[in-house]
């Protein structure tokens, strides 16, 4: 991990990263939080926080969430923080990373970047496109041999795919089977909508 994930997570929280969601982190920010204070935020750096922790989480710009805020706010039938939920996560990236293919977001758009990945029979690399319900996702069959790909079968085996796709384990073809919910409560979209709302 950089020094710079590393202070990002402290100043975030450490399930921005996935490697700062270890015990090691964990003892590392009780130490420092035993040592200092906590200062005292306003409605603006609680915002402005919740705002990069939904950034440095999901690898996305500043112009690319300000996108996907306009069209959460324009859109209807979903809550704002609910259309933004469902925008971020079905990225085509994290549905990689969401599938177990990958085992951090940073190595999904990787995968994607660099062609490894098929929807509905074509070729992507574009890490933004956003999949749909009935979309069909599988690595391409001569990256399978890739050294990407080696370790998946053993990862695969104690993960468990979110209820909103499906993945055949031995075959690595998926599907998109609804729209993802955010029931995790880690990242609060609501903070994030009201500050671009300001």
């Amino acid at each position: 991990m950089t020094t710079s994930k590393y202070k990002i997570c402290r100043r975030l929280g450490p399930g921005v990263y996935e490697k700062c969601q270890t015990q090691k982190f964990v003892i590392s920010q009780a130490k420092r939080k035993n040592d200092k204070r906590p200062k005292q935020l306003s409605d603006f750096g609680t915002q402005l926080i919740e705002k990069q922790k939904v950034r440095f989480s999901y690898g996305v710009s500043e112009r690319q969430m300000r996108n996907y805020v306009r069209v959460a706010m324009e859109s209807r039938g979903l809550s704002p923080a609910d259309k933004l939920f469902e925008l971020l996560e079905s990225r085509l990236d994290n549905v990689v990373y969401r599938l177990g293919i990958a085992h951090t977001r940073a190595l999904a758009r990787q995968i994607v970047a660099h062609g490894h990945i098929i929807v509905n029979g074509k070729r992507l690399k574009v890490a933004s496109h956003l999949v749909g319900v009935g979309d069909v996702i599988t690595p391409r069959e001569e990256s399978k041999k890739s050294p990407l790909f080696t370790e998946i079968d053993k990862r695969l085996k104690t993960y468990t795919v979110p209820n909103w796709l499906k993945l055949d384990s031995n075959t690595l073809v998926a599907s998109v089977q609804g729209a993802p919910k955010n029931t995790e409560g880690y990242l609060n979209l609501n903070t994030v909508i009201e500050f671009y709302s300001r």
